[in-house]
């Protein structure tokens, strides 16, 4: 462990033994036992290392301890706070509108599959009539279904914020267990890289719209079996492995990409920095991760298959993932929703608000190469470098970018472009592995400050002003990166005929509501919030999701195949202009409607709604008024 002076012959990080409280610290704050030396902190360290399995006490069950529980109610509290502008409040949604619709949309569909007993793989609620295939779309079923009593008793837009709240202060307490029980002895240490990892700039950009990226809980406890360091168990504890790494594709299959690249080079840059003790773990660690990839694959063979290769999948991705990347002055910049942050700057470094995956500010990033040059011994600290730089290369994309302007110099992001399935991540996400990275050498520095108890020093953990100065300098870097509640705008609302089921009179089985305009592509889709917030009541046609151009096409693209009709009401939404309209369009809108299955259309609140229903009142004839929505009753057109 990181206790006392780093020494070149000592057990580092991941392989080492846990450490334990020291007995004269029943909080388990970390501060060290005031009668431990140097020397005696590193003897302990060595008799846990990867050649004897651990110590015994570092095997002795742990007790939940008061600092423990002060941690993880902070880190709720938090999350809680930055999710404040929504709870109680269904007439707002995250600035990312159409993806929260999405993600409520999915959870709802989680709860139908569990109490319904369905397919939880593909639904034909929207896109009517060929459906949306689920595990191609980032279903998180890893969480919708646990929610499901939650969805069903407070909605989806509750269980949404359940889910955001779950996500931060679930990987920052995950992050903490790691650090308290693997990397570091001081509690308080492994709190604050807890809350790096959980509540950077990047990690509250996602949760706000991207939950299956945020949703990094699974992480640490992947990492701690992959990396532990007792050779013993190797099939339990490889079956553990395969568990979560099937459970982690149910959450986000995207994170799961980006853990396996990392865990791969830190294994490599750790094993070339300490060669002994890789030779010592290599046969245990690729025994488990065989064991794991087996069970993984026995219960992911279907839902994989069914995502490549069942109905509605589809290849590539329906936009240009490498122009989704970062600029390199991002990295010193600060995001929108921080203390600092401003609405200009980032939008100039960023694809877009939800991709700030960087924004460390000049501060944190001066600290880790003080950091990485201060520990350099250590090979942990050597294998983090390598990964943390090496993943902020990869998010500057194929071409690398200065403060707007292209510079003309390649990225490494070019050599794995091309390769499957990397060919589908958005590099701007590589920068998202920065962040734990920057959290456990934030934590290990904090550790050995307060644990670096020389002979003549402070017994409590070092000189007192070192100690002093250096928890002021990560307190300056931390602070500006202070995360501001998730910022929010107005949704209209489900109109009442649909919200309380007055359209149930007019739709009969087998045939659809058709919300107006019926989005088609990537724009925002009442289909898909309607039907989420009233838990999938009705079928309806188009909606927000990636699918096949067509049926004989799988090239990606956003939501179904494009109508006439869709389109024409699209346009109108979008302009205002009511278009002249001719006995062909009123022919062509038929054929739509009946290849929709529609049974009625409906328009609620639209920034544009009075060009649009004087289009569809010449489209299908007039339509009436009923509870706050314009309907057009169409069964007797469509037949």
């Amino acid at each position: 462990m990181g206790l006392g002076r780093p020494d070149a012959d000592r057990p580092d990080g991941l392989m080492a033994a846990p450490a334990t409280p020291a007995a004269d610290d029943p909080e388990g704050t970390g501060e060290p036992a005031s009668a431990r030396s140097a020397a005696s902190a590193r003897s302990a360290a060595s008799a846990g290392g990867p050649a004897s399995g651990g110590a015994s006490a570092g095997r002795r069950p742990r007790r939940v301890r008061g600092f423990d529980v002060a941690v993880v109610a902070g880190y709720l509290g938090l999350a809680v706070l930055l999710t404040g502008g929504q709870w109680g409040r269904p007439d707002r949604l995250f600035h990312q509108d159409n993806d929260q619709m999405l993600f409520e949309w999915m959870l709802a569909r989680a709860a139908r599959a569990v109490t319904g007993l369905e397919n939880p793989l593909h639904s034909a609620a929207l896109n009517a009539p060929d459906g949306v295939n689920l595990m191609a779309n980032t279903s998180v079923l890893g969480l919708g279904v646990p929610l499901t009593p939650v969805t069903l008793l407070l909605g989806t837009q509750p269980a949404f914020l359940v889910a955001v709240v779950a996500c931060l202060a679930g990987t920052a307490t995950a992050w903490y267990v790691l650090l308290a029980r693997r990397l570091v002895g001081s509690r308080v240490a492994a709190a604050v890289g807890g809350l790096v990892c959980g509540f950077a700039p990047g990690m509250v950009a996602q949760a706000g719209a991207h939950p299956h990226m945020a949703a990094q809980f699974l992480v640490p406890p992947i990492l701690g079996l992959v990396f532990r360091p007792d050779p013993g168990r190797v099939g339990r504890r490889g079956v553990a492995l395969g568990l979560l790494v099937a459970y982690q594709v149910f959450l986000g299959e995207e994170v799961l990409v980006f853990l396996a690249l990392a865990a791969g080079v830190l294994a490599v840059a750790y094993g070339l920095a300490d060669r002994a003790a890789a030779r010592r773990l290599a046969p245990a660690l690729l025994g488990r991760i065989g064991v794991g990839a087996l069970v993984a694959g026995v219960l992911l063979a279907y839902p994989l298959w069914f995502q490549f290769a069942g109905p509605g999948h589809y290849r590539g991705m329906p936009f240009d993932a490498p122009g989704f990347r970062l600029d390199a002055a991002s990295f010193t910049a600060s995001a929108r929703q921080t203390v600092l942050g401003d609405d200009h700057l980032p939008g100039l470094l960023a694809p877009n608000p939800t991709e700030e995956n960087s924004f460390f500010g000049p501060g944190l990033l001066v600290l880790a190469v003080v950091i990485v040059i201060w520990l350099w011994r250590r090979p942990l600290v050597r294998a983090l470098a390598v990964v943390g730089v090496g993943a902020a290369l990869f998010s500057l994309g194929p071409v690398v970018r200065v403060d707007g302007v292209s510079t003309g110099l390649p990225g490494p992001y070019r050599l794995v472009a091309g390769v499957p399935l990397l060919d589908l991540v958005v590099p701007a996400r590589f920068a998202l592995v920065c962040v734990p990275v920057l959290g456990v050498l934030v934590a290990l520095s904090l550790d050995r400050i307060r644990s670096a108890a020389a002979p003549g020093d402070d017994p409590a953990g070092g000189p007192a002003p070192v100690r002093l100065l250096w928890g002021g300098a990560v307190a300056a870097a931390l602070l500006p990166l202070a995360p501001t509640p998730i910022r929010t705008v107005p949704v209209w609302p489900v109109p009442a005929f649909v919200a309380d089921g007055g359209w149930r009179a007019h739709v009969p089985a087998g045939r659809t509501l058709v919300p107006v305009p019926p989005v088609t592509g990537a724009g925002v889709s009442p289909a898909t919030f309607w039907s989420a917030r009233t838990r999938l009541a009705f079928t309806a046609p188009g909606g927000y999701f990636i699918g096949p151009r067509a049926a004989d096409d799988p090239t990606a693209r956003w939501g179904a195949p494009d109508r006439p009709t869709a389109l024409l009401l699209r346009r109108v939404a979008e302009t205002g202009q009511v278009p002249v309209l001719t006995d062909a369009d009123r022919r062509q809108a038929a054929v739509d409607l009946r290849h929709w299955r529609a049974a009625v259309l409906v328009q609620g609140g639209l920034d544009r709604g009075d060009p649009v229903r004087r289009t569809v009142d010449q489209l299908v004839g007039p339509g009436r008024e009923i509870d706050g929505a314009w309907v057009w009753d169409v069964r007797g057109l469509v037949g």
